[in-house]
């Protein structure tokens, strides 16, 4: 066994890592980059290295950096985590060079499956079902176009490196594959310095399931069962469970063997995970091979009790696998929901800046366990340069029912200010009837979310968040009285207007511990727990467990609950009545200004000064957190003035140009 690893990489991944080795007593390294100066994994490891500056492509993307690290601190392996180095053979050649070990898969085994279109040779080879589409690699968007048609539309433009959504776009038209060329090959060389793309058919209304598979490396390879990843958005996964509810044990058992045919094929001996698109019957294709540890490795962990950092390491160093795959039986249900720094309200773009509070649910084990995997702490900044993510919440119930209450309540504990956040979006899918019946699909987020980042506030809802908000002013108003001379007037009478103005009225009272609060001549009991903090609400109303995001300012009270959100103002009957009298404010006019929604580099611009555009035409191309997003029109004009040029760095609402 090892005495030292170095974690090539940062963020949650690198602390989960840590983690593991920590517990078999293996020492750690970090290396970081002068933006993760003062990062969790860095105070974690036992020793750290800096690497270079903020760019990957200057730190975490260097092997020299990486190998030099190694020699100075005499680690004898490298876990890459996820991204980065991950997938890339060169790294691992270049450790063996150095008598480094490479806690990972062989480089040709990572050759062959992380390009996706040698993988598609592969396992076409192995016998293996796979989606229809050219198995090469493109050379302009013309002959892209040309071999859509061939196989019809909708098709998938695909980088053959890389993953994680980067350089993926699906295309309904030629001007759509014309365009998604474009953007595919762009963000495939920058993210992973390889331009290939290739395109094939895009089955409709698709699941997304995967295989998890573990080889050693004496020949023995074995699957650890299946993850649904349907629920996506810009084919970015964004909630994960084990195991999918719409396998049954013989179609588990022949998905399963194809993965490990694969993997047997190409001498696989580490963990790593080939993935399935699967029609609603059932039917299942070969998608693609990842060649690492996934993001959602952790809901195979809770289902299967197995650590797969721990037996990639022990791979790594020699061992066998010490279980069979007979001994390999799913228990309970398990869910990952993947906290962003994104605004939902801004089409879910990247939001960095520090956390100035962060409160993350409480982790638990037993009949119903709470896992947490993050890589940040209150005060730690998202910065541009790497991907916003801010926890892995992962939730392990008896049934997925169990698993799926567990992680609403876990996600109302959720608390964070500094940065916008998708944790109400999170908790409105796992609330929807859909999400319960377990009718998923790829399109999920874009069928049932069209136009919203929340879900429809109940009339059940608003009644629960007015009793609270009722409650809780009451209580701030008992504490007032005891501050000083001139107490405070009992609550007696309050209304509650919400945001989209409409009204609710009640009373409260105080019987011990308990808040009566009547709405509507309907009595509600409210006692608030001694766990409620600055910015969470915990207790029972009438009985049930409430848990509430809840903050209060002097003018009103923001509340989310179950995915649902409103913002409150509590007030007095007669004070109520005159608010209803005030003017509305409405918004500026900006409709003749196009400004930045997130924070970026300005990567190209479409249009100069005088140019005529038509509502929906791109007019420019912003990079932030290693995507590209297009920038269009939403209305016909004239551009009166351009305000900035490529290689711009912009902050949120920076205008970019002007319409006459």
């Amino acid at each position: 066994m090892f005495d030292k690893i170095l974690v090539a990489n940062r963020g949650e991944i690198a602390c989960r890592v840590m983690r593991t080795a920590r517990r078999l007593g293996i020492g750690t390294v970090a290396v970081y980059s002068d933006a993760d100066r003062h990062a969790p994994h860095v105070e974690m490891a036992d020793e750290a290295v800096r690497i270079g500056p903020p760019p990957a492509a200057e730190s975490y993307l260097r092997i020299d950096a990486i190998l030099e690290a190694c020699a100075r601190t005499g680690a004898s392996a490298v876990h890459p985590g996820y991204g980065f180095l991950s997938e890339r053979a060169t790294f691992p050649r270049a450790l063996a060079a150095a008598g480094v070990v490479f806690i990972g898969p062989n480089a040709e085994a990572i050759e062959a499956m992380g390009d996706k279109i040698e993988s598609k040779r592969r396992a076409e080879a192995a016998g293996v079902s796979t989606v229809p589409g050219g198995a090469g690699a493109l050379d302009s968007a013309e002959e892209a176009v040309r071999l859509a048609e061939e196989i019809g539309y909708p098709v998938m433009i695909k980088a053959s490196a890389g993953g994680g959504g980067k350089g993926m776009r699906i295309a309904h038209d030629a001007a759509e594959v014309r365009e998604g060329f474009d953007r595919a090959r762009s963000e495939a060389a920058s993210s992973f310095g390889d331009d290939r793309v290739f395109v094939e058919k895009f089955i409709v209304d698709p699941r997304h399931i995967e295989i998890q598979v573990l080889g050693d490396r004496h020949g023995n390879v074995i699957h650890l069962l299946e993850r649904e990843c349907s629920i996506q958005r810009r084919n970015q996964k964004v909630i994960e469970e084990a195991p999918s509810p719409l396998l049954d044990e013989a179609t588990r058992a022949r998905m399963g063997a194809e993965a490990v045919a694969l993997a047997k094929a190409v001498g696989y001996d580490s963990a790593g995970t080939v993935e399935f698109v699967a029609s609603q019957d059932a039917d299942f294709y070969f998608l693609e091979m990842n060649t690492r540890l996934q993001v959602e490795h952790p809901v195979t962990e809770l289902v299967t009790g197995i650590d797969l950092v721990e037996e990639m390491i022990r791979v790594a160093a020699g061992e066998p696998l010490h279980f069979r795959q007979e001994a390999i039986r799913p228990t309970g249900w398990a869910i990952e929901a993947r906290l962003y720094a994104e605004d939902p309200d801004r089409n879910f773009l990247p939001s960095i800046g520090r956390l100035r509070r962060l409160s993350m649910p409480q982790e638990t084990a037993g009949d119903v366990t709470v896992r947490v995997d993050t890589g940040v702490v209150e005060g730690s900044e998202i910065s541009r340069f790497y991907d916003p993510m801010i926890a892995k919440v992962v939730t392990h119930g008896p049934d997925r029912t169990a698993a799926t209450e567990a992680m609403l309540s876990a996600l109302d504990h959720v608390a964070i200010e500094g940065i916008r956040h998708n944790g109400a979006f999170l908790s409105a899918l796992l609330a929807h009837p859909r999400w319960a019946s377990g009718r998923l699909s790829t399109g999920f987020i874009r069928e049932e979310f069209p136009d919203r980042a929340s879900a429809p506030l109940t009339d059940a809802a608003r009644r629960t968040m007015a009793v609270v908000a009722f409650a809780e002013e009451a209580r701030e108003a008992a504490r007032r009285r005891g501050l000083g001379p001139h107490p405070s007037p009992e609550p007696g009478a309050l209304s509650a207007i919400f945001d989209d103005d409409v009204r609710v009225d009640g009373t409260v009272a105080a019987e011990g511990e308990v808040w009566r609060v009547s709405v509507d001549g309907v009595d509600h009991a409210v006692v608030r727990a001694e766990t409620s903090g600055a910015r969470v609400w915990e207790g029972r109303v009438d009985g049930r467990p409430v848990v509430m995001g809840l903050h209060r300012t002097s003018r009103d009270t923001a509340l989310s609950w179950r995915g649902m959100r409103a913002s409150v103002k509590v007030r007095r009957p007669r004070v109520a009545d005159l608010t209803a009298l005030m003017p509305k404010v409405t918004a500026a006019d900006r409709s003749s200004k196009v400004v930045c929604p997130m924070p970026g580099l300005v990567v190209s611009l479409a249009v100069v000064a005088g140019a005529e555009v038509e509502d929906g035409q791109p007019l420019a191309v912003i990079e932030a957190m290693k995507m590209e997003n297009v920038i269009r029109a939403e209305r016909s004009g004239r551009v009166k003035a351009v305000h900035v040029s490529e290689g711009d760095s912009l902050a949120v609402d920076a205008v970019i140009l002007e319409f006459e």
